[in-house]
């Protein structure tokens, strides 16, 4: 054998040598990594449980559905109101520092100069809003400022062109809510009421309602804190809010859960721009429950109170200096009231009701209002350092202070709910003061004040408006709202009805020690049967 083919079978040896080596070190890589591997799952596989993916449409169904079956449930509320110019002051030009609600008038176009005073012209408009449906027979919650001003009030609901006419039941202005009634030709379905308590941050919310007068609009988000305090809310209204879309038309429309049960009553927004910005306000459907119960029974809203005053602007120092974390420094004891009665005085501090701790002034009132009157309770105060329980019994917060303007009751209905032939007028009136007729430059010493005429009713019908004092009915004198209740009692369907009213009218004075009021009469005939 030559030497050069010596050579080229060595180079062949090598080369398959080599080639062996490498496909021997892989084939052991992979069993040894295969091994591992294996090991590895065999120790994992049985605590571990497999994922799934959800559908895409799982979300999307409950929001569906949701709508679905609350729709029919939810009301567009249109009401017809009338307006009034606004007057112009013989002492200012016409444009400088005022502005009529609906732009410059004809004057104020072509002739911009001073004007006497006129009577104001009245005009019909029309506002809307939402609410829903309660009870099978017709019954609707809904915001007071909705049909607030409303001389008639027309429901529809969804994907229904029947028009109805409703009429009011009862209201609340500490919580800004109305009850109404329609009668409908067949049983109607109510919404599943929440428990609002229930509700926690992050909870999806969904909005339904008219904004804009667009019936039936749904928005969806989530509840971004609960109760929130605002500014102009009144001492009984903690706000759920939320992100979901709210705008004007909305209100009183209701705000859901995923369930599809109201955890809310849509009633306001924070806006600049006088639409949505992300930040809408619903009252809990746990104090609307309470409210509406109260109307169904009585027509009318009772809160409890036992009578004191107190700072609300006191620091949490002043309590803290006094020796006390939490509580309510009683900064005045009303004369009469239970408080007084069981012996609390100006500086006693309370610290709890029923043995339960009480956290500020607003937690006492919230406590308080929501007890039955005549219901007796605890209360611990704290006097310069020691801890004394008194008993007292809730006492009805109009009555307690009756001499405050601030709590006067002024929404007794007068015969709101009388049935079959009865008459029934359709107005909410109260007794007059003395002081209240001085200041109202009223000289005669007879009459009561109207405080609401029930919209479609037959006062509303004949003429007679809100802050009308009625002085007579057919010809016998009325001084207090006994004597209107005893009238009306006289009276039947069929019956003419002649009101002798004295009506404000600043316009048609002539010098300033003329009387601002005008006398005339309002008459109807009472519908019903005789």
């Amino acid at each position: 054998m030559s030497f050069l083919s010596k050579m080229r079978q060595q180079k062949l040896l090598s080369l398959a040598l080599l080639l062996f080596t490498l496909s021997a070190g892989i084939l052991i890589g992979t069993l040894i990594t295969t091994g591992v591997n294996a090991a590895k799952d065999q120790a994992a596989a049985p605590d571990a449980t497999p994922l799934s993916i959800p559908s895409v449409q799982a979300l999307s169904n409950e929001f569906t559905k949701l709508a679905k079956q609350t729709e029919p449930s939810v009301v567009n509320i249109t009401t017809d109101y009338t307006r009034r110019e606004r007057q112009t002051s013989r002492n200012r030009r016409p444009g400088i520092g005022e502005e009529d609600e609906d732009g410059m008038d004809l004057f104020r176009r072509f002739f911009q100069g001073p004007m006497p005073d006129v009577p104001q012209r009245p005009w019909q408009q029309e506002a809307t809003g939402s609410g829903f449906i309660v009870d099978k027979h017709g019954y609707i919650l809904t915001n007071y400022h909705v049909i607030e001003r409303a001389d008639g009030i027309k429901v529809k609901m969804a994907h229904d062109k029947t028009e109805y006419k409703a009429r009011m039941i009862g209201y609340d202005r500490e919580t800004d809510l109305a009850v109404i009634k329609i009668d409908p030709a067949r049983q109607l379905d109510p919404v599943r009421i929440g428990n609002s308590d229930g509700v926690q941050v992050g909870d999806w919310a969904v909005a339904i309602g008219s904004p804009f007068g667009l019936e039936a609009t749904v928005t969806a988000g989530i509840v971004s804190a609960t109760g929130r305090d605002i500014a102009g809310a009144q001492q009984f209204q903690r706000f759920i809010q939320t992100d979901a879309a709210i705008n004007p038309g909305n209100s009183g429309g209701p705000l859901l859960n995923i369930r599809g049960e109201v955890i809310g009553i849509n009633t306001a927004i924070a806006t600049q721009s006088g639409g949505y910005q992300g930040i809408g306000f619903a009252l809990p459907v746990n104090t609307a429950v309470r409210v509406y119960n109260q109307i169904i029974k009585t027509g009318r809203v009772t809160r409890g109170s036992i009578g004191v005053g107190w700072n609300k602007n006191d620091k949490p120092e002043v309590l803290k200096a006094l020796g006390v974390e939490q509580g309510v420094l009683v900064e005045s004891v009303q004369e009469g009231g239970p408080a007084e009665k069981a012996g609390l005085k100006p500086e006693d501090i309370i610290v709890a009701m029923n043995g339960k701790a009480i956290k500020d002034g607003d937690d006492l009132v919230s406590r308080v209002a929501e007890t039955p009157v005549g219901t007796e309770v605890t209360i611990t105060v704290d006097r310069a350092g020691k801890r004394m329980d008194r008993q007292l019994v809730i006492a009805d917060r109009s009555k307690v202070f009756a001499n405050d303007p601030r709590f006067r009751d002024d929404n007794l209905p007068i015969e709101e709910k009388s049935e079959g032939t009865q008459a029934k007028f359709g107005i909410y009136v109260r007794n007059m003061t003395e002081s209240e007729r001085q200041a109202k430059k009223f000289e005669e010493s007879r009459g009561v004040l109207v405080t609401r005429v029930e919209a479609g009713s037959f006062a509303g019908e004949i003429g007679l408006r809100e802050n009308d004092i009625i002085v007579s009915i057919n010809r016998q004198p009325v001084s207090t709202v006994d004597d209107v209740k005893r009238i009306q009692t006289s009276l039947r369907g069929g019956d003419a009805v002649a009101f002798r009213i004295m009506r404000a009218n600043p316009g048609l004075r002539r010098g300033e020690d003329e009387s601002p009021w005008v006398g005339f009469f309002v008459a109807g005939t009472l519908p019903g049967a005789p």
